[in-house]
């Protein structure tokens, strides 16, 4: 198996594994939920190989996905082997999703992960979708403080804008920027990707396997359960998803003259994008696992790079990242929509 190394993640000492695992489908919107004991198999053979940055939020379940990496993180000292990040800022009432970034609120969510989790400190407390009815810099404002207590070591963002990374970043620096990149969702690469690298921000990097089309291709969708909100997405969706396939195929071709799998290659791209960059593939086998682990060993270059950023060119992926259904009335304080990741 490949050995999985260590990068700094942004520019104020976090330090991760160079590969993440994203624990949402573990208990949330890819299906019902899976087996606890399975679940903690898994994370255990994770930490075990290396791949200690683990990815939840308080909105996966909701609440459930922070229990369940607080049964796998007891005991032998585990959890001072992994780096562990969560969020807050989509919040449940009556069924419905809200976006909330104000102080209290921000108090309120880290102290209920602090307790579900059952830990001291969180290494890295992400707000999960930026609240437009709250200055950012009172959000910040607020995780300054816990930070200043003592409550989280490092403060990140998801699915920020540009402009508000900045306002965020004068006030306390950020440390990384969770967002979708992948082989083919890159409009992140214009405006984001660079203001990242200019600040000196972590980029970590949600669904690079185009939530599992680079794994399985085409035919995942006949696996979808009924409760897997993939089946709404417009990408995997009659046309779209038939033009899809062809772009899928000729990644195919690639992986098959590299000696790997197009989930390897799609997740190796990401991985070429540079040292800042933790992919964070999720996943609830562990055969799947080690299939992503071996990304790491297939090297790209700089040709095959163009080779393949020229089959998911801007054109190339027909869909929008999420069904226009996901940007309802109830979420229109957000600055995108926040589902998942």
């Amino acid at each position: 198996m490949a050995k999985v190394g260590r990068i700094k993640l942004g520019s104020q000492g976090l330090e991760v594994s160079q590969q993440g695992l994203g624990c949402m489908g573990m208990s949330a919107f890819y299906g019902p939920p899976k087996a606890d004991e399975d679940m903690i198999k898994l994370i255990h053979h994770a930490i075990d190989t290396g791949v200690t940055f683990l990815d939840t939020s308080d909105i996966y379940g909701p609440h459930t996905n922070e229990i369940l990496l607080s049964k796998a993180l007891k005991g032998d000292q585990i959890r001072e082997k992994v780096e562990l990040a969560t969020k807050f800022g989509i919040n449940m009432v009556d069924g419905n999703r809200e976006i909330r970034g104000d102080p209290a609120y921000v108090r309120s969510a880290c102290e209920a992960s602090l307790k579900r989790l059952d830990i001291d400190c969180i290494d890295l407390y992400y707000q999960h979708r930026i609240d437009t009815r709250v200055p950012i810099e009172l959000t910040i404002g607020e995780l300054k403080k816990l930070v200043e207590e003592g409550k989280i070591k490092y403060i990140g963002l998801s699915e920020a804008s540009s402009s508000t990374i900045r306002r965020a970043h004068a006030v306390h620096p950020i440390t990384a920027i969770q967002l979708e990149w992948s082989l083919w969702t890159r409009d992140v690469e214009e405006d984001i990707i660079p203001t990242c690298r200019e600040l000196g921000i972590g980029i970590v990097a949600y669904s690079p396997l185009g939530r599992g089309f680079f794994s399985s291709g085409p035919k995942i969708v006949d696996s979808f359960d009924p409760q897997d909100f993939r089946k709404y997405l417009p990408r995997f969706e009659g046309e779209n998803l038939e033009h899809n396939k062809k772009m899928f195929d000729r990644v195919n071709e690639i992986a098959t003259r590299k000696g790997c799998t197009p989930g390897q290659l799609a997740l190796a791209w990401v991985h070429h994008q540079g040292n800042d960059v933790c992919p964070i593939p999720g996943t609830t086998k562990i055969a799947n696992f080690n299939e992503n682990i071996g990304a790491l060993s297939v090297k790209l270059t700089r040709e095959e790079m163009t080779e393949l950023e020229e089959i998911v060119s801007a054109d190339a992926v027909k869909g929008e990242r999420y069904a226009s259904v996901m940007a309802n009335v109830s979420w229109k304080n957000s600055e995108t929509p926040p589902l998942s990741a």
